[in-house]
């Protein structure tokens, strides 16, 4: 397909295409017209706007299929940290929780969970959330009357339906009625009609609001989610999102199987590497391997690099923060926090203090596996450059090098708390899971725990790292990083309109500069609703962004565009 200048909007000219669909990366120009891909090879003709994107990498845009955007989505344009992360497709409504459908009486019950579950601040969600909405086709009507800087897509999360169908009764966890079960069906599957590309629940145990009562879901008898699952099936959802803890792997598996076999579509649950079990992720890999020999399609969802807590005074967790010392003073706002640092009795008490709690310690304690996250951040950090390791080194105790290493920069510094994906104090158990041919790339979490977890930049991490700077092991080919973070997940979704440098195909792209690509240190805003505060991560290295044929994003910078909208259904 080739054509005229005079109808070319955009021409990317003579850049390195790594095209998404795995092969060898090859130079050539991107002509674009109305949104879409015209051209991919020599283009004669001259565009109203050109990009000299030569000694650059031009990709697809990525994108990204586990993130919690679903109250920023409804308040903002800019879905940060994504955005400037080369993401030009996100998916919400993961884990189960969203705000859809809902009756105003309700309205509090799924802010509480949204609070527990994900971090955002009841204060923030209550200011923020219009409530244009009662059920899942308005909330997406919401959604779909906006503008953003890159594509949304959403999924029917469980939570809301049992709270809307069960009240009280779903809080309590009470076993769902056939009559309930078949409104839960009804309303799913209303919500696939109405756009939704996946259905999603958690049986989570860590799932819960703050005053400790579980997700609604935990627990769901298996009749429950087969019948919402060949429901929403038959309404043409992409796929089933699931997470679990797997107490019992095998039995779980089994009943997560038979779920997917019975909806006739695809599942996908998280697959990650545990402290406490470290083993699982490769016991549960073999079941997908066995259940997919067995008719049933079923991934694992994996993020290329550790789940890490950021532990710092700004923050909202840090080695500290479940001492009585620190909770006098936790309340002040940051400046005045760090006054009341630097007083040396303060000092005194806070170090002395111990956490009781066996969970909290392992968590905010464990300084064998707290490091500094660096600059530019080190996600794969060697064991000897552990806070405990060089506090022995120095013949100090950790807690002191602790409070030393977070008053750096003004108390701004940052510590990394690498709690999943770490067990082995390296990455090679990661790779083999980024590898499998039945994993997909995702949860990076955007738009969720926005005050201890930063990790919507895993996108940027996943090039700049894995196919350039490691050194702690084997690199991953250019080529097939790029296919992982966008055809692979496009395809997945049933988005097979995007995903591919190719003719006919959505002009979602980036251009890297891949030499200078980098993420950055993430740094805390204060730009929510009633003044919350968020992990923003930037990232060096994208010479632009661009979605459905528009630069929303030059060297880091917003252009202003807009021409992101509401993903509807699946795409061909």
């Amino acid at each position: 397909m080739s054509s005229s200048g005079a109808d070319l909007d955009l021409v990317i000219r003579g850049g390195t295409v790594v095209d998404g669909s795995g092969g060898k990366p090859f130079e050539a120009d991107v002509a674009i017209a109305g949104g879409r891909i015209v051209e991919v090879g020599k283009v004669a003709g001259r565009g109203a706007e050109e990009i000299d994107a030569k000694g650059k990498i031009v990709t697809p845009g990525f994108v990204d299929i586990h993130t919690h955007y679903d109250a920023q989505a409804t308040w903002s344009s800019r879905i940060d940290s994504s955005c400037y992360n080369g993401v030009t497709t996100a998916l919400i409504g993961n884990c189960g929780v969203g705000f859809a459908p809902c009756l105003p009486s309700r309205r509090d019950a799924l802010v509480k969970l949204m609070e527990g579950v994900e971090d955002l601040p009841e204060v923030v969600l209550a200011e923020g959330l219009p409530w244009t909405w009662e059920t899942f086709a308005e909330f997406m009507d919401t959604l779909g009357a906006r503008h953003y800087d890159m594509d949304i897509a959403a999924q029917v999360t469980h939570a809301p339906l049992r709270v809307h169908v069960m009240g009280e009764r779903a809080e309590a966890h009470a076993v769902a009625t056939p009559a309930d079960i078949a409104e839960m069906a009804r309303l799913a599957a209303e919500g696939i009609r109405a756009g939704a590309l996946g259905f999603s629940t958690s049986r989570a145990i860590a799932h819960k609001t703050l005053d400790g009562r579980h997700i609604p879901t935990l627990g769901t008898p298996e009749d429950e989610l087969e019948a919402i699952g060949r429901a929403v099936g038959a309404a043409g959802a992409s796929w089933l999102q699931v997470i679990s803890d797997f107490d019992d792997p095998e039995d779980e598996f089994a009943r997560l199987q038979r779920i997917c076999i019975a909806s006739g579509r695809p599942m996908t649950f998280s697959l990650l590497q545990r402290e406490s079990r470290p083993w699982l992720w490769r016991f549960l890999l073999e079941k997908i391997e066995a259940a997919n020999r067995a008719g049933a399609h079923m991934t694992g969802q994996v993020m290329a690099r550790p789940v890490g807590l950021m532990f710092g005074f700004e923050l909202s967790q840090h080695p500290f923060v479940a001492r009585p010392s620190w909770q006098s003073i936790a309340h002040l706002p940051f400046e005045q926090r760090m006054q009341a640092l630097r007083d040396p009795g303060l000092k005194a008490r806070l170090l002395a203090e111990e956490i009781t709690d066996p969970a909290l310690h392992a968590r905010l304690n464990t300084w064998d596996m707290i490091f500094k996250l660096g600059d530019p951040p080190d996600y794969e950090p060697a064991p000897e450059t552990s806070l405990g390791a060089v506090a022995a080194q120095r013949g100090m105790a950790p807690a002191e090098l602790a409070w030393e290493w977070m008053m750096e920069r003004g108390g701004r510094a940052i510590l990394n708390r690498p709690i999943i994906n770490y067990a082995d104090r390296d990455l090679e158990a990661v790779r083999s899971m980024v590898e499998h041919p039945q994993t997909l790339m995702g949860l990076g979490d955007g738009g969720a725990h926005v005050g201890i977890i930063c990790d919507a930049s895993s996108t940027t991490h996943m090039l700049s790292y894995w196919t350039r700077d490691r050194t702690r092991g084997p690199k991953l080919p250019l080529e097939f990083a790029v296919k992982r973070l966008t055809r692979d997940n496009a395809m997945a979704l049933g988005l097979a309109d995007r995903g591919l440098v190719a003719a006919g195909k959505k002009a979602d792209l980036n251009v890297i500069d891949y030499d200078r690509l980098q993420v950055k240190v993430p740094v805390m805003r204060y730009d929510l609703p009633a003044g919350g505060k968020r992990l923003v991560q930037l990232a060096e290295g994208y010479a632009a962004t661009v979605v459905n044929g528009a630069v929303t994003y030059r060297d880091g910078e917003a252009t202003g565009a807009l021409p992101g909208r509401l993903v509807r259904g699946a795409k061909v």
